[in-house]
């Protein structure tokens, strides 16, 4: 008389590389378990930074180990305030929260309440400021990016964050948010790079 396997298990016929019973139903749970984790974490949603979280300052292509720490607080303040406006409407002329902000407007507010400098309000200004330029594989957060995009000599502007990323408000209509520098499009319309923190 011949008995089916057990339910549950494969006996030695049904699993070639041993004679011990193989549960399968724990390994379908394992499975299935597991997929789900996947699926959670595809679905989630980043969530944005909190008042009390300070991101760590991080970039490419640069021994961050030798900059002064007191430049490195100072950037970590002027992170921390630029992330935590991402999603603010844009408005042309704006510089506070509540107004929303153009590109030049944002610079303004989060250096002047992160780091307490007082900046020009134009972006034409702002490129004129008395600062050291960066050059973009040595970029370090806080430092200031610009960009032309409209035509002349600078058109918009944002601020690094590390991990190849800055934040700015971009255009009417939008909001501020975060892009990637080595995108085609920023990487077409860069301009330069410059440091208003010191490590002094």
């Amino acid at each position: 008389m011949t008995y089916a396997p057990e339910l549950g298990t494969m006996q030695a016929d049904y699993y070639p590389f041993g004679t011990e019973q193989m549960p399968v139903k724990s390994v379908k749970t394992c499975i299935f378990l597991a997929f789900t984790v996947l699926l959670s974490a595809c679905a989630s949603t980043p969530e944005r930074p909190r008042q009390s979280e300070r991101p760590t300052v991080t970039g490419l292509g640069y021994d961050y180990s030798s900059v002064p720490t007191n430049l490195k607080a100072a950037a970590n303040d002027v992170l921390f305030q630029a992330i935590g406006l991402v999603g603010t409407p844009y408005r042309y002329g704006g510089n506070t929260p509540e107004t929303g902000f153009d590109c030049s407007g944002l610079i303004n507010y989060v250096f002047l309440n992160s780091a307490g400098v007082k900046l020009p309000r134009t972006t034409r200004e702002l490129i004129d400021i008395d600062a050291p330029v960066i050059a973009q594989d040595m970029l370090y957060p806080g430092d200031l990016v610009y960009f032309n995009t409209l035509g002349g000599r600078v058109s918009h502007i944002g601020i690094y964050v590390g991990e190849r990323r800055f934040v700015h408000a971009p255009s009417s209509g939008g909001t501020v948010r975060m892009d990637n520098i080595d995108t085609p499009y920023w990487k077409k319309h860069y301009v330069e790079a410059k440091r208003l923190l010191r490590g002094d």
